[in-house]
């Protein structure tokens, strides 16, 4: 983005920035009842097809998505006006998407303040290594780094071990604020888990809510992973790392059709969300489209993200993301050149 442009997009995304009541407890009703009225029907199809069932919680799985969305504009404080109504809504939707409010809300905070700053990763970010980084690690840290950018792992295991374990625990030195509300959610999946049990017995609720987590989970991390791994995103050391930079150049704008932008909670107008967290999910495709230097950014579509998949570290070099083999090759050609 121009220097010289810069003042106009925060001129022209502050009418987006105040969130409407009306259009809140709307997202509300058409989000969440329906995700319940879809488990439902995907328990009663249990004794017609279980290949209906499969299909409906899907169908739900895409609901719990976009309930996350609510739960992730509440951490923002963007959903209400009100700061106790965003808690409230916030700790509701975390216990149905497996995720603490509180801890959440910090972790992704810090999120929002480093990404791309290669001098303070490791907190509410996809682990990434530089090439040099890589190169000179020790053998147990590269074979780590190699599982962990695996897609199998990261999209098979990962939503198991993040929703289900890693978020099931407090950080160190936590306030208790934090601490309470990460044992009201774990106490509320305890709850929720040990109703559906007694109500229809485990194994149906586990043929429901098993496809519905891994279908949410899967799109969630993909979501995350896809809008900051990409090809020549933004990686800058501190001293010349840039806000604005970070988040026009460093977030995608994933070029969804209409009805998955709706699923998703409008998330793949990321830039416009790193540039502003106050802007309601539901108005970030309207701030989009507000300014010509809000849509000149990176663009993904459904084929080109998943190039996104080959993505294995950050090359300082060409600025771009290059796979493990391309480190070979690179250093083979240094090799022969010297």
């Amino acid at each position: 983005m121009k220097h010289e442009q810069q003042s106009g997009w925060r001129t022209d995304i502050a009418p987006f920035e105040r969130p409407r009541l009306k259009h809140s407890v709307w997202q509300i009703i058409n989000t969440i009842i329906p995700f319940f009225l879809i488990w439902y029907a995907a328990y009663l199809c249990l004794s017609v097809s279980y290949w209906i069932t499969l299909v409906l919680a899907v169908i739900a799985g895409g609901f719990l998505v976009r309930t996350f969305i609510i739960f992730h504009d509440c951490c923002h404080k963007s959903f209400f006006k009100n700061k106790i109504a965003n808690e409230i809504v916030g700790t509701f939707t975390g216990i149905m998407t497996c995720v603490p409010f509180r801890q959440w809300r910090h972790s992704h905070t810090i999120h929002h303040a480093t990404s791309g700053n290669l001098d303070k990763r490791g907190v509410g970010d996809i682990w990434t290594l530089t090439v040099n980084e890589y190169v000179s690690a020790p053998l147990m840290r590269r074979i780590a780094y190699r599982l962990y950018r695996n897609p199998l792992v990261m999209f098979g295991l990962g939503p198991i071990y993040i929703f289900l374990v890693n978020y099931r625990f407090n950080r160190k030195n936590v306030g208790a604020k934090e601490r309470i509300n990460t044992y009201i959610t774990n106490l509320g999946i305890a709850g929720g888990a040990a109703l559906l049990c007694w109500l229809i017995g485990w194994q149906h609720a586990l043929m429901i809510q098993g496809p519905i987590f891994l279908t949410s989970g899967i799109a969630g991390i993909w979501l995350f992973y896809v809008q900051h791994q990409f090809e020549e995103s933004y990686y800058e050391h501190d001293p010349n790392w840039d806000y604005v930079k970070a988040a026009m150049q460093g977030s995608s704008f994933y070029s969804l059709p209409r009805f998955l932008h709706w699923m998703t909670g409008n998330i793949g107008f990321h830039h416009i969300h790193h540039l502003s967290p106050r802007v309601p999910n539901y108005y970030l495709s309207s701030a989009h489209a507000s300014n010509p230097v809000l849509r000149d950014v990176p663009t993904i579509t459904l084929r080109t993200s998943l190039r996104s998949l080959r993505h294995r570290v950050w090359d300082e070099e060409s600025r771009d993301f290059i796979g493990f083999e391309d480190i070979k090759r690179s250093r083979k050609k240094k090799a022969e050149g010297q």
